[in-house]
């Protein structure tokens, strides 16, 4: 057995991790897209299909699905088994990320989501699944089976880390007679881990064991603010920011952080005084991607944790509530536009993409970057080579950046609450481990800027010993 990395290894995009158990069986998790200074990757498939019989998806989010279309294209026929809640989001996903960078052409569209239906298999959470496994070559003497399962991540809706238990019957040959030896190794892949306390979703809780884990390290050399504390700090920004009766521009992924983000400001909107300024306050969802994603959350309220099930047994709508505007087609989006570039009316607009690279929130960038009375709300990791690292970088100094081709001063205020990552930080990711009762005796890290990885393979040995070989992972 071997691990093979296609991505996510000299940063945080294109999650794409080849499990190879036999000389003839490859199992591939993720087959994501690059973004940001990654993205000028070649997004053809460059590494051998030939035996890889599955593809196994741990959540939605481009970065860990956007490069299945060329999967698809490079003859890939397997299974790809994903959790009930992705299988519900990943065709939307896929379609949006064909219309955006590859074809609006809806035949070709619709062929590639006709593929991808007949491939997916939703299985539950906790649930052993087979994995097809072809026999070794020149080995016929050891067979192999192999199983997974997915375990939440909390990291956005249906997203999963898996555990993969591969089975050995080695035959081994006596003068007396011949014995079966039974062995299994498990390897866990963390995918994305949420962040503790975050609306909407459980804390992910760790596998009882494993054997090699492959871990991210997003935030690996980073601790976020507690929920109370970035709440308040959410609660102060806006309400500084509005008070001049400008907009407050937040890129958002349109799963997860934006959920998030309107559970929270709902709850501020609900806990205000009655005569308090917030009940006016316009927030606005830019985002038909978002919109569909945030419909699916309602879909699966199973899923939500205990606190906003109770909101909902209330007759709270945490998703859905008096001041939130939803933005649909791109005329009514240019029209939002125009009304708040004319009009001083204090409004929190949230759309995608995350971290600037293209989306509706390019736009308002463009319009209100300039404008003095505009703040910019970041709340997750901003990738090299992106626009909002970009504009977090120069923002502070009333820097420049190029928007669509187009120098423009950052005359806007500039804010980051690391708090709402939807990634679990520093201290998140070593629990994960701590809270193994059987340790791994071989982690590889992926999934982080070189300072994160660093940070956390440090930790990692510091607290582990010699027992477990800890390794930063290269393509």
């Amino acid at each position: 057995m071997k691990i093979l990395h296609h991505g996510a290894v000299n940063g945080v995009t294109g999650s794409c991790h080849e499990l190879v158990i036999n000389n003839s069986t490859s199992i591939l998790i993720d087959c994501g897209l690059f973004q940001g200074e990654d993205s000028k990757a070649d997004l053809a498939i460059g590494f051998d299909i030939t035996n890889v019989t599955a593809l196994i998806v741990t959540h939605c989010h481009i970065d860990h699905v956007g490069r299945i279309p060329y999967l698809l294209a490079a003859g890939f026929k397997g299974p790809i088994y994903t959790t009930k809640a992705s299988a519900s989001l990943l065709p939307l996903v896929i379609e949006d990320a064909l219309k955006v960078g590859v074809t609006r052409d809806p035949k070709i569209i619709a062929a590639c989501l006709s593929l991808l239906a007949k491939r997916i298999v939703a299985v539950d959470f906790k649930t052993w699944f087979n994995l097809p496994i072809n026999p070794s070559v020149n080995n016929a003497e050891n067979t192999q089976t192999a199983k997974a399962r997915f375990q939440r991540a909390g990291h956005i809706l249906g997203s999963a880390y898996v555990e993969i238990d591969i089975l050995e019957n080695k035959s081994t040959k006596t003068t007396s007679n011949n014995t079966q030896g039974k062995s299994t190794h498990r390897v866990v892949f963390s995918g994305d881990l949420g962040a503790p306390y975050t609306p909407l979703l459980p804390t992910p809780k760790p596998p009882y064991k494993a054997d090699t884990l492959v871990i991210e390290s997003t935030y690996g050399d980073k601790n976020h603010q507690g929920r109370k504390e970035r709440t308040q700090t959410l609660k102060k920004v806006i309400e500084g920011a509005v008070a001049d009766n400008g907009v407050v521009l937040v890129p958002a992924f349109s799963i997860g952080r934006t959920q998030e983000l309107l559970y929270e400001l709902e709850q501020l909107i609900h806990s205000a005084p009655k005569n308090s300024p917030w009940h006016s306050i316009h927030v606005i969802l830019d985002s038909p991607m978002a919109a569909n994603f945030t419909e699916q959350y309602r879909n699966f309220k199973h899923l939500w944790d205990a606190e906003a099930k109770r909101k909902v047994a209330k007759g709270r709508h945490p998703l859905d509530f008096k001041n939130l505007t939803t933005i649909d087609t791109h005329k009514e989006h240019v029209a939002i536009i125009n009304y708040l570039a004319t009009r001083q009316t204090p409004a929190i607009i949230l759309a995608a993409s995350g971290m600037c690279i293209g989306g509706r929130i390019v736009n308002y960038l463009a319009r209100f970057l300039s404008d003095k009375t505009t703040d910019i709300l970041f709340v997750g990791y901003q990738g090299r080579g992106t626009l909002g690292r970009d504009i977090q970088t120069y923002g502070p100094r009333n820097g420049y950046v190029f928007v669509n081709d187009t120098r423009i001063i950052i005359n806007a205020k500039v804010h980051t609450i690391s708090g709402y990552s939807a990634h679990a930080d520093q201290n998140g990711l070593i629990k994960f481990v701590t809270g193994m009762r059987k340790k791994p005796s071989h982690i590889k890290i992926v999934h982080g800027d070189d300072d994160a990885k660093n940070a956390l393979a440090n930790k990692y040995r510091e607290i582990l010993g010699e027992k477990t070989f800890v390794e930063i992972a290269k393509s």
